[in-house]
């Protein structure tokens, strides 16, 4: 299969994935505090790729190891409780949406720290994605039912990952992605531990089979949305450019949304068309690379 080729289906496949994710967290916080589902989904992530890929990590060069833990913390550990927080007050729909800003944070993220080049319409693309962004905030205000500040924490994931995309194909490309994804969890996993302990976790009642389906959907969670697509991730971004590797961000929220529906969320009109609004934009950043 060609880079091409490679490359639509890496990205199809991690949509599927990171689309599900949000249905997922919604239901583990049905039992879980956002803080003890975060570092659950560390532990158990850490433990299946360290399992599996423990051994790439002697691949990973002396020099290397302060951009694998910069990736780490920025982009992973930090995501992961925010998404948490912003999942506990606002729909798994609304959340998928909000994601979708990913590749402007990646640009502005990339134009400021990694000298990377920009057109004209990419700027009026990231206007375009704020401005729906606003929109979309806003509309939410007005609802009384969801606490908006809430979506600020789903904003603030989106720099982690424009971020974490910029270092990794900037400084990491040179590293098998196994290494990379080994490296990540390995720097994340002994803060988890500690929080998991100080969270109160030992007081769930474990007999309730509600607290033990919530630990069931972040175990599926962990498996498939972090240890299995964070390395499909890592070999994404070797083959694609940043903005193309962030663009996967353009189908996940169907896959989302989809499930929202089918859990009987619901969006109002004025939210889907804030969110063609963001779509719009995210297209117009991504006009850049060629993609024939």
């Amino acid at each position: 299969m060609n880079n091409y080729n490679k490359k639509w289906f890496l990205l199809i496949i991690l949509s599927v994935i990171w689309g599900s994710s949000f249905i997922l967290i919604k239901k583990g916080l049905d039992q879980l505090s956002p803080i003890q589902l975060g570092s659950l989904r560390i532990i158990f992530t850490s433990i299946v790729i360290i399992l599996f890929s423990y051994k790439s990590l002697i691949k990973i060069k002396k020099e290397k190891w302060k951009w694998i833990v910069i990736t780490a913390y920025v982009g992973t550990f930090f995501p992961v409780y925010l998404v948490g927080f912003g999942q506990s007050e606002i729909d798994s729909g609304l959340a998928s949406i909000l994601t979708t800003l990913t590749p402007i944070s990646t640009l502005v993220i990339g134009i400021f720290f990694f000298n990377l080049f920009f057109t004209k319409k990419q700027i009026v693309g990231l206007s375009v994605g704020l401005i729906g962004t606003f929109l979309l905030l806003y509309e939410g205000s007005l609802n009384s039912e969801v606490n908006i500040f809430f979506a600020v924490f789903i904003v603030i994931t989106t720099i982690g990952y424009g971020t974490s995309v910029n270092l990794i194909k900037t400084y990491l490309t040179d590293i098998p992605p196994a290494a990379v994804t080994a490296g990540i969890f390995l720097s994340i996993l002994p803060p988890a531990i500690l929080i998991l302990i100080f969270s109160d976790f030992n007081s769930l009642n474990f007999s309730s089979q509600d607290v033990i389906n919530s630990i069931i959907y972040i175990l599926i969670l962990s498996i498939f949305s972090s240890a299995i697509a964070q390395t499909i991730f890592n070999i994404f971004v070797k083959i694609a450019s940043p903005l193309f590797a962030s663009a996967v961000t353009y189908t996940m929220p169907v896959i989302a949304i989809l499930w929202a529906v089918l859990d009987g969320e619901e969006l109002t009109v004025k939210q889907y068309f804030a969110s063609a609004v963001i779509l719009f934009g995210v297209y117009l950043v991504n006009q850049r690379e060629k993609i024939t």
